[in-house]
């Protein structure tokens, strides 16, 4: 890993998981490579990771490092590039009512209420859908980063609360979760052509999208979005230009 002059991401260790169950594609190990100790994280040092294609899942800063497998590609936007396709266009015209209000990482029975049947509906049996309020505020609610919480009401009714760092090149998109039972919404659609426009507000260049897995269903979303960038053998490169099957 590259380094700039920061005597913290030079004290950093980073030391590999044992192998667990991977969450995307079955019958697979994982293991993911751990940034530590937490205290040395900040903004302006995770950002230089984030750009080396970690993650963070509330204070536990991390990259796929499996044994094997290379499929989890690190992804991002080029938000002053990017332009909306036409189903793109029309989910920005339906969900246009949708007002967005930023507000600091905070606990709301009324977002854990959301967020539960949100996991119920989406992602049941995973493990998620029992998450205590304990596991969401550390999972959701505890950041070392510059972070930030969006809501998204219609007419006064929440219907989406999104996580998001601000880094110092971009915006990075950490989770979101939105009303399950809203037929004919594309509510994570609409949610990342915000953050494109609130990163081009910001004067920032990127929005990072966390990893792509070209055979996983439920990451296919974010091939749709273009100019697109994978962080492949160390380098960001365009997805569109590269040959099927380089990244593996």
């Amino acid at each position: 890993m590259s380094h700039p002059n920061d005597s913290r991401l030079i004290r950093l260790q980073f030391y590999a998981t044992a192998p667990y169950p991977c969450s995307y594609l079955s019958e697979q190990m994982a293991r993911s490579q751990v940034a530590v100790p937490a205290e040395l994280i900040d903004t302006q040092v995770y950002s230089q990771l984030v750009r080396n294609g970690f993650r963070r899942s509330g204070l536990f800063t991390y990259r796929p490092w499996c044994d094997q497998c290379r499929a989890c590609v690190p992804v991002r936007l080029r938000v002053n590039d990017f332009s909306p396709n036409r189903s793109q266009r029309r989910i920005a015209k339906r969900h246009g009512n949708l007002k967005a209000t930023e507000i600091a990482l905070s606990y709301s029975d009324e977002h854990y209420e959301l967020y539960h049947r949100y996991q119920m509906s989406r992602h049941s049996g995973g493990g998620m859908d029992e998450d205590s309020r304990e596991q969401y505020e550390n999972f959701l609610l505890k950041s070392p980063v510059d972070s930030f919480l969006v809501e998204f009401r219609e007419e006064g009714m929440l219907k989406m609360v999104s996580l998001v760092d601000r880094l110092t090149d971009g915006l990075s998109s950490v989770y979101t979760f939105f009303e399950p039972d809203d037929e004919g919404s594309s509510y994570g659609t609409y949610n990342i052509l915000w953050q494109v426009a609130q990163a081009r507000q910001e004067g920032k260049a990127y929005l990072y999208l966390g990893y792509w897995i070209s055979q996983c269903r439920k990451m296919s979303y974010k091939s749709r979005f273009r100019p697109i960038e994978g962080l492949l053998h160390g380098a960001w490169r365009d997805l569109d230009a590269e040959p099927s099957g380089s990244h593996d």
